[in-house]
């Protein structure tokens, strides 16, 4: 969506301090011997306490509240009573909702208490090349050159990028246009971000992979040729300047 009035700001505002301020609590309750179900639950109260209803599940039928992918998962890992966390697992968990008409997204991994298998180094460079890329956003910046900054940025540090899973436009609804906000340069792709158009812009930073496949559960994606991946995800505002970043008080940067 663009962005035309107060009001509508204003209702970015809130559907994104619904998903950031779920997201935030979420990484903090998550603990080793947890399930991902119970997780999903506490995540499922926080929102309901907003207002705010899961975006996947209203959008999708997802089977659960939230996404919650373990180690060798990609994305849209479907909470369960039989995963159980363990110390040092690569945790991602992805928060969307609608509240008032208006949808909100953001996501991040993390490492669950010791970093005792060394993902922290792929999670750094996700957060890092997130930030790099959209504090490069503005109007008329090609979407297709951010795409490229992420890929080279990953490159650079030794890790590959999931070339078929991308950010995209929200706003009214979970997924809107721009439809493919790619982590690598899609010369096909000629458009330009748009000044108070609302993106998700999301890294998928992945050690051995360049493409997710779906399980049989038809949800859950795992890379191609196995490895981890880090995913970190902010929904922002374009401006001529400095973008707005409605999701910042999820802290995945801290």
């Amino acid at each position: 969506m663009s962005i035309t009035n107060e009001a509508e700001l204003t209702g970015m505002q809130k559907a994104s301090e619904a998903v950031a301020q779920t997201l935030k609590e979420m990484r903090s309750y998550a603990e080793p011997g947890m399930t991902t179900k119970q997780i999903d639950n506490y995540g499922a109260k926080i929102l309901a306490d907003f207002g705010a209803k899961s975006a996947p599940l209203l959008t999708y039928r997802f089977p659960g509240c939230t996404c919650i992918s373990v180690n060798n998962e990609v994305c849209h890992g479907i909470p369960s009573e039989k995963r159980i966390l363990k110390e040092g697992d690569l945790v991602n968990i992805d928060v969307s909702a609608e509240l008032n008409g208006f949808c909100s997204d953001n996501g991040g991994s993390f490492v669950l208490g010791e970093d005792v298998h060394g993902h922290q180094k792929l999670i750094d460079a996700s957060k890092e090349i997130l930030h790099k890329a959209i504090f490069h956003i503005k109007g008329g910046v090609r979407i297709s050159d951010i795409g490229h900054l992420i890929e080279t940025e990953a490159k650079n540090r030794g890790y590959k990028v999931i070339k078929n899973l991308a950010g995209h436009g929200i706003g009214k609804s979970l997924h809107e246009e721009p439809s493919e906000i790619a982590n690598y340069r899609d010369r096909y792709n000629l458009k330009r971000f748009k000044k108070n158009g609302v993106v998700a812009i999301e890294t998928f930073i992945s050690t051995a992979s360049s493409y997710a496949e779906t399980l049989k559960d038809g949800w859950t994606m795992v890379g191609n040729k196995g490895g981890f991946v880090a995913q970190h995800e902010h929904t922002i505002v374009v401006t001529d300047g400095k973008p707005i970043i409605l999701t910042e008080m999820n802290g995945i940067w801290n």
